[in-house]
């Protein structure tokens, strides 16, 4: 059960990725979210 954890993404990756998807820009992902446009590129990237 733990490894199958590991290969989860976390609630924080669905959420940017739900924002994503619906805005269609990182940047107004991250300003949404409010976080920088880099760190919605690295929380998509780990998925």
């Amino acid at each position: 059960m733990a490894n199958l954890r590991k290969k989860l993404p976390s609630a924080n990756v669905l959420f940017v990725f739900e924002a994503a998807t619906r805005c269609g820009n990182f940047t107004r992902v991250a300003q949404e979210l409010y976080v920088s446009q880099p760190a919605v590129s690295r929380m998509l990237s780990r998925m």
